[in-house]
């Protein structure tokens, strides 16, 4: 059975650090992220990473990619620390990350490096708080924003069928938005592979 992986989510950070030349701020990192599940999952059918996504106080967020990127190792074992930290560096009360070595792309497909890399030349040139802000558009986050903003929960498990949605945003300025007919596509080639990635 296929799932979440945890060296493809440490070569996602690692291909965000190098664009930026080097080191790169870790809410935008996983906002970048975010970005590339939302729109490969909507093209294709699979999200990138299939990581378990969280609706938290700055947005949608990649919860097992958010430990990797994390200074606090307690809720990693030792072959996803082994291998985090070989490709990439972390930092207590610091929010950066640091390539250290040059990225695996042989992780990749070929549609996940297309959708990072229109990503990366899309949204690549906003700071980090910007992207948690466009991240708010969306109904993945937006069906909780009154119980999160309320403080009452700091997170919340998001499901995969909500990035099918589209956002309020106008059709011609959303970087998500495909026709129907593709998403509808989309949408059954996850529902049939739903069991096969242990989502």
């Amino acid at each position: 059975m296929l799932g979440f992986n945890f060296r493809k989510a440490v070569q996602a950070l690692n291909f965000f650090a190098v664009k930026e030349g080097g080191t790169i701020d870790k809410m935008k990192v996983i906002k970048l992220i975010w970005f590339s599940d939302r729109a490969h999952l909507r093209q294709y059918g699979r999200p990138i990473l299939m990581d378990r996504y969280l609706a938290m106080k700055y947005g949608p967020v990649p919860s097992k990619t958010k430990d990797l990127s994390g200074f606090d190792n307690s809720f990693l074992d030792e072959n996803e620390r082994n291998y985090r930290d070989t490709y990439i560096k972390t930092y207590h009360n610091n929010h950066n990350i640091d390539s250290i070595k040059e990225v695996n792309k042989k992780v990749f497909s070929e549609t996940d490096l297309h959708i990072m890399e229109k990503v990366y030349s899309k949204f690549g040139g906003d700071e980090q708080f910007d992207l948690s802000k466009i991240s708010h558009y969306y109904p993945e986050w937006k069906r909780y924003q009154e119980i999160l903003e309320s403080g009452e929960v700091s997170r919340i498990d998001i499901d995969y069928l909500d990035f099918f949605k589209d956002s309020d945003i106008q059709e011609d300025n959303d970087f998500f938005y495909l026709e129907e007919e593709h998403l509808e596509i989309s949408k059954s080639i996850f529902q049939e592979n739903k069991q096969l990635y242990n989502y």
